[in-house]
């Protein structure tokens, strides 16, 4: 005789449905705090200093964009159970799929980098470390904990140091004790500028946020996670609280320094170290403490993810196994590309001094908006194969809005080269 199945109450269902949302969590999370990595911080911190609160249009725009972009991006990783560069291969073959993976590791050597720089920058102000002790450090933790670590460990990680860099710039704000009304008014109403240093800063800012890495990392990190078309409302509601976790943080980055550096007249400081220092002056020491603190945590951040995008779109281009689920021997390639990426950049970090480094992170965020939109243009067109999406095929709405995001990076980029080089 077989026992009669239990039926559930409405209240019991609606904590089942609950559950389920929960457990899909953290692609869109992890995307959008790694998003604010080190290269992220410097621009924001540069934005606030050299332009007070006018840059605050560009995140409210950017929150937008980067939304419905995730969102393609989780879908095609929903429906597919594959990476992006997988599926270019698969669509349009090899060439394609090398052709779209050389422009992403082109913006993502410069990330690399940047984290690296980023970490140096923290604990040189904690503890006075030099660079190359700073970069050995870092690269060690980095590759243990890609390589010991299962999804899982590594997810929950990812998320707790991005809570981390969160709390640390909300405080931040905080103390520097901003105009409120100012940065309210100057999120909703653009003021523009012809000169070529404001639009450099835009299309860095739209960079740092709209990333051809982070595109690519939340497809994977998808079919990492052996999601499926069933857990779509959850993974909408991960990207949203991503992609609005994202530009908070970067808002109160800006806020702080507007409040301080920029509302005192000192606005030539080019990087985040020397921006902290400066805010010890104005808000106090503590507030030095925890922008280093953030720096350090999202450049750890940063260094787990770029690499690991690195090597999963790299993989997914040839066919070679991809994840961090497996063991060395079962993705050799994997683990060695991502080891690759880790230890050729933190050697870089070693040789070129800091003020070279500066440099390569902020230029590093104007070539990711540089190279975005052909990333961009892979994603829109897989998005609409109803035969690849199936039911998770992009309307017609959301074809518009993402044609019309890769648009307007189009222009950014066209606007930067003509205020750079045309003297507009």
């Amino acid at each position: 005789m077989k026992t009669p199945a239990l039926a559930l109450t409405p209240r019991a269902v609606n904590r089942v449905r609950f559950a389920a949302i929960l457990g899909v969590l953290g692609p869109g999370l992890v995307s959008g705090f790694a998003d604010n990595d080190a290269g992220g911080i410097s621009t924001y911190s540069v934005a606030g200093v050299r332009f007070g609160y006018d840059l605050l249009w560009v995140l409210l725009a950017s929150q937008i964009v980067l939304f419905f972009t995730q969102e393609v991006g989780a879908r095609l990783g929903l429906a597919t159970g594959q990476g992006l560069a997988g599926l270019v291969r698969e669509k349009y073959g090899v060439r394609w799929a090398a052709f779209m993976m050389s422009t992403m590791l082109v913006a993502n050597v410069g990330s690399i980098i940047a984290e690296f720089a980023g970490c140096s920058a923290a604990l040189g102000l904690v503890f006075g470390w030099p660079n190359w002790a700073s970069a050995l450090v870092a690269a060690i933790v980095v590759v243990l904990l890609l390589t010991r670590g299962n999804y899982s460990k590594v997810q929950y990680l990812f998320v707790a140091v991005g809570i981390c860099v969160s709390t640390a710039y909300f405080i931040s704000a905080l103390l520097a004790r901003p105009d409120w009304g100012q940065a309210a008014n100057s999120l909703v109403i653009p003021h523009l500028e012809s000169n070529a240093g404001y639009w450099v800063a835009v299309v860095a800012t739209v960079g740092t946020t709209i990333t051809p890495w982070g595109q690519a990392f939340i497809q994977s990190y998808v079919a990492d996670k052996r999601l499926g078309p069933e857990d779509l409302v959850g993974e909408r509601l991960d990207v949203g609280l991503g992609a609005l976790l994202t530009n908070l943080i970067a808002a109160f980055i800006v806020v702080a320094c507007a409040a301080t550096l920029w509302s005192t007249g000192a606005t030539s400081a080019t990087d985040v170290a020397t921006i902290a220092r400066g805010l010890e002056h104005l808000a106090g020491p503590f507030t030095t403490v925890l922008f280093a603190v953030g720096l350090l945590a999202a450049s750890f951040l940063g260094l787990g993810v770029v690499p690991l995008t690195s090597a999963y779109a790299a993989c997914e281009a040839f066919g070679w196994e991809t994840g961090v689920d497996w063991r060395w021997r079962e993705a050799p390639a994997f683990y060695g590309l991502m080891i690759f990426f880790i230890v050729s950049a933190a050697l870089f970090v070693v040789v070129v001094p800091y003020s070279g480094l500066v440099q390569v992170m902020f230029t590093a965020q104007v070539v990711n908006c540089l190279l975005l939109p052909f990333v961009l243009v892979f994603v829109m067109r897989l998005s609409a194969d109803k035969e690849l999406m199936g039911p998770l095929v992009s309307g017609r709405f959301l074809l518009t809005i993402g044609w019309l995001g890769t648009a307007l990076l189009v222009v950014l980029s066209l606007t930067l080269v003509a205020t750079s080089f045309m003297g507009f």
